[in-house]
């Protein structure tokens, strides 16, 4: 498969004046607060300083928002070669089979660990209880609050981390650039509205900044999830890969004129059934697994029913479920439903795929090594291997811990050898041309409105050349005059991260002419064993 460059519009988003602006030392920087960005923290050595900055406020996170849990080998009918397998065929070819090995083997050590942090675990008769999702072959997903494992999860985490005195937790903190120095990443310029512009130098730095759901117009991912690490990873010199594939979730509560919610793999997992507006259950005709076949085949079924069908959604049937299980076990989604009237025991819940998982990311290693050295990598910003080309239910949150507490580990040892010497690196003040100026006329929610728009027309669930191409051309159009602007807030620096990354996903499904996970190409329907390879994209 080929490996491509991109030119980002600029290597940096604004132009700054080292004298000017503050400077603040550290030994570790971590750039992103939900599940993988708080595990890696854990894992740094209490005697080194750490920076944990977050865009927003450190319970905001797409990992509080995960409902269907975390996937382990517990149940004594289960194994890890059935968990590896699972994960092997939901990635279709491109999965690392020795990543796959090791994450699996880890996850019920990363879960006694949560306990271990206050987690609390749903249980049935004094154990942890298990459930199923697509595409897993036993019921190994532990879960929490019934359908609101997130929640707890980091409820128990940023519990444990407000208890180390070394890190420093810096909420409501943009990061708008990394920093480098001779081919290194040495820290980041951030940006919070109260201090303005900081310079963060870091002996090491650990990505964990999570999706890019907000790219698109339907999604699950909450407004922070827009591609900010993807992008400033790649300005500053890492290597990204497999950025064509993006997860979408086949069932999101669909209200027109509300915000999207995503309705767990687990309601399918329990026995729930998917109806087209005529009542009619329509899973069986696309698979054999039905509504427990792997996330991508589903959601491409609810389109394509949808088209047949022409209407705007179809619907989840629990009605043949026990009561008083829908109640226990899904509560969240069910207050939920409940405010707009519907009662999951009683009512069809009207349901659409939408953007839900980045698969591809910055290439990382096994030990969560990027490309750019002294930056690491953890999680949904990362392409670890493990997801391949289509991400197993339940394997996100578990890649989170696994891959944090690697990247906390190595860049807490590579910080201990480094000398405990702080000082500015040598760095001049841009004198790259002039940005042009924010302009007020500018209206940046309609700009993405129409960029989200346009991506899940032609850079959805199905794509082709020729919407691709028109995407492309449209998207680089709107890059040519907001690319080049300095803004000076968080709304047009995440626009600029967002155009930048449609660029990339736009320019990889093109790279790649077959259909494989979630990537669909209605003119190259078919798998091509000869494009079992991932595509990688660097900047030029």
């Amino acid at each position: 498969m080929p490996s491509f460059h991109v030119t980002p519009k600029r290597r940096y988003l604004v132009r700054y004046n080292p004298k000017r602006v503050p400077h603040q030392f550290t030994d570790v920087l971590i750039i992103g607060a939900g599940i993988t960005g708080i595990r890696a923290a854990l894992a740094i050595d209490p005697k080194l300083e750490v920076v944990l900055a977050t865009k927003d406020v450190i319970s905001q996170s797409n990992s509080a928002y995960a409902q269907g849990g975390i996937a382990g080998v517990f149940d004594p009918l289960d194994d890890f070669a059935n968990h590896v397998a699972d994960t092997m065929a939901a990635g279709k070819g491109l999965c690392n089979h020795d990543i796959v090995e090791t994450v699996v083997r880890e996850a019920p050590d990363r879960i006694r660990e949560l306990v271990s942090f206050g987690a609390v675990f749903d249980q049935a008769d004094g154990e942890i209880a298990l459930t199923q999702e697509g595409g897993h072959s036993h019921r190994r997903v532990v879960h929490a609050l019934g359908d609101a494992t997130g929640k707890e999860v980091m409820r128990a985490l940023i519990d444990r981390i407000h208890r180390e005195p070394q890190i420093a937790t810096w909420e409501k903190t943009f990061t708008i650039d990394l920093l480098t120095h001779e081919g290194q990443c040495r820290g980041a310029l951030v940006w919070n509205p109260d201090h303005g512009k900081t310079f963060v130098w870091a002996k090491q730095t650990i990505l964990a900044t999570g999706g890019a759901g907000r790219l698109f117009r339907e999604t699950t991912n909450p407004e922070i999830a827009t591609a900010d690490g993807q992008a400033m990873a790649f300005r500053a010199g890492a290597e990204l890969r497999d950025m064509e594939f993006m997860q979408f979730h086949p069932t999101v509560l669909y209200i027109a004129g509300s915000s999207r919610h995503l309705i767990s793999e687990a309601v399918r997992g329990e026995g729930g059934l998917l109806r087209d507006c005529q009542g009619r259950r329509f899973m069986p005709d696309y698979d054999p697994a039905a509504e427990l076949a792997p996330r991508d085949i589903v959601s491409r079924a609810i389109t394509r029913q949808m088209e047949k069908t022409r209407h705007h959604c179809v619907y989840l049937d629990l009605t043949h479920l026990d009561k008083a299980m829908v109640h226990e076990r899904f509560p969240h989604i069910g207050q939920v439903c409940a405010e707009f009237g519907l009662d999951l025991t009683r009512d069809l819940i009207p349901v659409r795929p939408g953007a839900h998982y980045m698969i591809g990311g910055l290439t990382v290693d096994p030990e969560a090594r990027t490309t750019l050295p002294r930056l690491w990598a953890a999680g949904e910003v990362s392409s670890s291997g493990l997801h391949g080309a289509n991400r197993l239910a339940s394997n996100s949150l578990l890649e989170g811990l696994v891959f944090g507490l690697r990247a906390g580990r190595n860049a807490s040892a590579a910080a201990l050898g480094e000398e405990d010497r702080f000082t500015a690196l040598s760095l001049e003040a841009d004198n790259s041309p002039p940005m042009q100026p924010m302009d007020a006329s500018l209206k940046l929610d309609d700009l993405l409105n129409s960029l989200n728009s346009e991506m899940w027309r032609n850079v959805g669930i199905e794509r082709s050349a020729e919407g691709l191409e028109a995407a492309l051309q449209q998207v680089e159009f709107w890059d040519r005059y907001v690319g080049p602007r300095e803004f000076s807030n968080t709304q047009g620096w995440e626009l600029q991260n967002m155009l930048l990354a449609a660029r990339l996903m736009i320019r990889a499904a093109i790279a790649r002419k077959e259909s494989r996970g979630t990537h669909f190409r209605n003119d190259f329907p078919n798998t091509d064993p000869q494009q079992a390879e991932h595509i990688s994209i660097t900047a030029s």
